[in-house]
């Protein structure tokens, strides 16, 4: 059995609150309302436009994520995926248009609310960013120690439990040196659920596995939803691993959302670009953008 940890975000909320409708957001885009269906989006991002300089990356973009579900954010490397994720978490802040977790808007979060953003984001990073010079059970207890009220000892079985829940129980003096590239995208995982976050964040979390790690890692993110319950954004070029662990995806192409819909209805898109990115031919997304 987990240890129990106060929930971030619980008890009294600050801020002003913001209703839609009857208890659920409403949108004029068909895509997303078909993608909600009769859910509630807790992350949401409207006509969000994003550039680096002379490069525009997000160009109008919109995504919701719904409580509960696991979204797989798709497309080329390139296209602004993780782009997407940082907007999330403000790391970024969008040029224009609106980036909202639940309900609140993050340009508009103070220092300490948006700290308060960040405990209930559980974020796996690219390459698992995990500290090379901490073994897996300190990188793990990294988040934990921010939490008041945890005794050392709590923090202590924190990090095994979440070491254990990825099938790394036993591992946590080795240090990242010492682990094969899946145990350490698996360790970056653990110390992302270990503060009970209601949300998980994926940024490529299969990439540069072997075939059979993906699969153990699309597996241990479908074991996680049923064991967790956290709402997901999983942001890959892996169709395979979207196919496995998304009950809905969006097509990122050019700065906005080509597509959305439930795995099944991408996979037999008429889309012409969306079937160019599934058959693996790029210069035809090119051609026919």
């Amino acid at each position: 059995m987990l240890l129990r940890l106060p929930h971030p975000g619980r008890g009294r909320r600050s801020g002003p609150r913001r209703h839609f409708g009857r208890g659920r957001e409403q949108h004029g885009d068909p895509g997303v309302r078909r993608l909600l269906g009769r859910r509630t989006a807790v992350i949401r991002l409207r006509g969000v436009h994003k550039a680096f300089g002379e490069k525009a990356v997000l160009k109008g973009f919109d995504l919701a994520v719904p409580r509960g579900g696991t979204v797989a954010l798709i497309g080329a490397s390139g296209a602004g995926k993780s782009v997407v994720l940082k907007h999330i978490v403000g790391l970024l802040a969008a040029d224009q248009g609106s980036v909202s977790v639940d309900g609140r808007e993050v340009a508009e979060l103070d220092q300490e609310a948006l700290y308060a953003l960040r405990r209930r984001v559980g974020y796996v990073f690219q390459f698992a960013a995990l500290f090379d010079s901490m073994t897996l059970a300190h990188n793990v207890e990294m988040g934990l120690r921010r939490i008041p009220g945890l005794s050392r000892r709590d923090i202590r079985r924190r990090a095994a439990e979440c070491l254990e829940l990825v099938d790394l129980g036993g591992l946590g003096d080795r240090y990242p040196a010492e682990i094969s590239g899946g145990q350490r995208k698996r360790a970056g995982i653990a110390r992302a659920i270990a503060t009970r976050p209601r949300y998980l964040l994926y940024d490529e979390p299969t990439t540069g596995l072997d075939p059979v790690t993906t699969t153990v890692i699309g597996r241990l993110i479908l074991r996680l939803r049923e064991e967790i319950g956290a709402t997901g954004l999983v942001v890959t070029h892996d169709l395979g691993t979207a196919y496995e662990v998304a009950d809905s995806m969006a097509f990122l192409h050019d700065g906005r959302v080509r597509a959305h819909g439930a795995p099944g209805e991408i996979r037999i898109s008429a889309d012409p670009v969306v079937r160019s990115f599934i058959e693996g031919a790029p210069e035809l997304m090119e051609t026919i953008a």
